[in-house]
């Protein structure tokens, strides 16, 4: 992804000419301000003015005689040709970046930016050791973390990676493991709430119970679902609070003041388990599933990304 439009400067006479008075250093702007969403957050990014960036894009709509951007008050969007534009440029300056990019990593430093798109559920636990190893081993890679729930396209969305479970993968991707290679779900309450109301002894006793649960982006609630005798069973709680799968780690904090009976991912809970804030509940039923994967394009990986995909490598070993 393109980071600095410092990059591609020594290349600036061998990618565009200079028709329409329209320079590489403009185009690398007008790639910041689309990617970016807007005037001011493209002058941070590219740590000049606001007011040289808005110029900038005014020069090229002045040079190529269409405008390129929609301006309101709240947002920026591309018209149909700032967005033709900014698809035929795009792959030139990655490809540009990628290739400085393999230029330092020769030099033995991997510099650039790692956009990843991920899900809520690995935020907590699962990301954290993986990028404090990859700052510590390359210090001059930026980390971007967008989080998104729902299916994603990362490549329209600019991203160089996702990550997802199995039943959410893109399709035509690599992927490979990232943290536990399989994961538990499992369900708890506050001791308070269990002397209060009993510990269920079945899932038959689960469904008269209160629950908090989690709702999908698309509407549906996350199934709470058990494995009895071999069989999977579904059970229907008595739902008493409902929170988005956006604040996934956020559901711990409500189960621990009594409001009811959570479900969540077992290693979210073993610190609650550890301290007693938090009792298992029919742990003996609980199921498994495949642990989360990075997936990503198959061509033009970046230099940073492949050396995030070494430090996914060698920490992809814990079950």
């Amino acid at each position: 992804m393109f980071s600095f439009p410092e990059t591609v400067r020594v290349f600036s006479n061998t990618l565009f000419s200079m028709q329409n008075n329209v320079s590489n250093d403009d185009l690398a702007i007008f790639l910041v301000v689309v990617r970016e969403g807007g005037f001011r957050a493209a002058s941070r990014r590219l740590g000049i003015a606001p007011s040289k960036v808005s110029t900038t894009i005014s020069r090229m709509e002045a040079s190529l005689g269409v405008p390129l951007l929609r301006r309101t008050t709240r947002s920026v969007a591309t018209t149909d040709a700032g967005q033709a534009l900014a698809d035929r440029i795009a792959p030139l300056f990655a490809g540009l970046e990628e290739a400085c990019a393999e230029a330092a990593d020769t030099a033995g430093r991997v510099r650039g930016r790692l956009t990843l798109n991920v899900p809520g559920a690995v935020m907590p636990d699962i990301l954290p050791p993986l990028l404090s190893k990859f700052h510590a081993r390359h210090p001059d890679v930026e980390v971007e973390i967008v989080v998104e729930n729902g299916l994603v396209d990362i490549v329209k969305a600019g991203c160089d990676a996702g990550i997802r479970y199995d039943d959410a993968l893109e399709k035509d991707m690599v992927s490979i493991p990232i943290g536990p290679r399989t994961q538990q779900s499992a369900l708890a309450a506050s001791p308070a709430y269990l002397e209060a109301r009993g510990t269920p002894r079945s899932p038959e006793e689960l469904t008269r119970h209160d629950a908090i649960r989690y709702r999908l982006p698309d509407g549906p609630l996350l199934p709470w679902s058990l494995v009895d005798d071999f069989r999977t069973v579904t059970v229907q709680p008595a739902t008493r609070l409902i929170l988005s799968v956006n604040a996934l780690d956020t559901g711990l904090r409500y189960a621990r003041t009594g409001i009811g009976i959570i479900g969540t991912f077992r290693n979210w809970l073993e610190e609650d388990f550890a301290a007693g804030t938090l009792v298992p509940v029919l742990p003996n039923m609980w199921p498994s599933r495949n642990g989360p994967r990075l997936y990503y394009p198959s061509r033009f990986t970046t230099a940073p990304l492949r050396a995030f995909i070494e430090i996914c490598r060698c920490g992809s070993d814990r079950v």
